[in-house]
Formats: C-alpha cells, sequence, structure tokens
C-alpha cells in the first residue's frame, strides 16, 4: 500500500497522518477545504482543495488511491454544542457508495470513545458532561459508524479517548473487546500511527477499537 487520501488532511489528526505517512515513503494526496493552504513539502504530497460532503470532490480524489483515512473534526469554536451537527455523517454517507462502486475497498475512519456501541462504555460521571457537550457531534458520529458498519467495504472504525498535542510515543493500547473499553489520554500522533499501521499492515479490518494510553 503506496498511495492514502487523507480526508480532513489539513490539521488534527488528518494533518499527523499526512506528515507521518510522508515520512514512510507514502504517496499522500491530501484533501481539505483549505488543503492549498497546508505549508508541508514534499514531492510525495498531493494538496486536493475539496470538499469532503460532494460526491463530485470525492470521486475526483479516490482516483488511483489504494486506501483512505477519513479524520474529519468539529469545526473550531462551539457552535457543534449548540447547533446540529450533520458532516461526519454526510461524508461518509457521500464517501461509502463511491469506494463501493470504484474503490479503494480499505476506508479507516476516525470517530471517538462514546460513538456507536461504545457509548454504552461510558461511566455514569461521564454520561452527563459528555452528553452536554458531545451530545450533537457524537450523535452524528453514531451515524457515520452506522453506515461504515453497513458497507461492503474493509473498514476499520478507531474510537480515541481524550485527545491531546502530545508526541508520537507507540505506547498506547487497542481495546478491542467492549469489555475493555475505557476513556483516556491518547496523542493525536498516536491515534495517525494506529491508523497508518492498520492501513499498512491490514489489521483490524472490520474491528471499531477504543484507543487510550
Amino acid at each position: 500500500m503506496e498511495r492514502i487520501l487523507v480526508i480532513g488532511a489539513s490539521r488534527g489528526i488528518g494533518l499527523e497522518v499526512v506528515k507521518q505517512g510522508l515520512d514512510r515513503g507514502l504517496t499522500v494526496r491530501a484533501m481539505a477545504r483549505s488543503a492549498e493552504a497546508m505549508t508541508q513539502e514534499s514531492p510525495a504530497l498531493e494538496r486536493f482543495a475539496g470538499d469532503a460532503t460532494d460526491p463530485a470532490d470525492l470521486a475526483r480524489a479516490l482516483e488511483g488511491q489504494e486506501a483512505v483515512i477519513m479524520a474529519l473534526g468539529v469545526p473550531p469554536g462551539l457552535g457543534f454544542v449548540y447547533k446540529p451537527v450533520t458532516l461526519f455523517s454526510r461524508a461518509t454517507e457521500a464517501l461509502v457508495p463511491l469506494m463501493e462502486a470504484q474503490g479503494p475497498r480499505r476506508l479507516l475512519a476516525v470517530t471517538g470513545f462514546g460513538a456507536g456501541e461504545s457509548r454504552r462504555a461510558l461511566s455514569t460521571l461521564e454520561r452527563l458532561p459528555f452528553r452536554a457537550v458531545m451530545g450533537r457531534a457524537y450523535d452524528d458520529k453514531s451515524r457515520q459508524e452506522a453506515t461504515i458498519q453497513s458497507s461492503a467495504l474493509d473498514w476499520t472504525i478507531a474510537r480515541p479517548g481524550i485527545l491531546t498535542k502530545g508526541p508520537r510515543t507507540g505506547r498506547y493500547r487497542v481495546l478491542v473487546e467492549p469489555g475493555e473499553w475505557r476513556n483516556g489520554l491518547i496523542s493525536r500522533a498516536d491515534v495517525a500511527e494506529f491508523l497508518l499501521d492498520a492501513a499498512q499492515t491490514g489489521g483490524y479490518v472490520r474491528q471499531a477499537p477504543v484507543l487510550v494510553r
């Protein structure tokens, strides 16, 4: 696997995937609305300005790729607390049929601890603040997960705990079994490492592990 499309590539986990992917010698197509403003320089980097919810943009972005890493994040600010969030589900609903029809087959997506079935693992103390602050975003992440899990793709869903700006350590836990799921800290750089490892090795296909230190 040498060519990857990173959706949501201009910041956060997506940007870490771009940096580490280039370090690994991969050819990276970095898709984001603000892709042209990215400062990374490499002959192996293609900046692709596009809308992750637009099927036409996605169809062009998918051409020639071997895997897709979807690392969309909520916009800066607190608007996601008060307003409906649909970005994650809309982008995924646009992407999945295109991948099923024209490829590639390999999809890795970032949601978070508290999305989908992992919501049951939130502690009693975590539930109320989680619902108040992150409820709208994670409702949409749950819709995103359902679309991915019902697809025919070779998918992996990564559910990181509380994200930090720390360095890549390589020391984190991949909790596959529901009985192990718990919250915790993890750096965006470590999440990016997990995604790239899984993409390159074919690991964790049709699994949705929680990632924590």
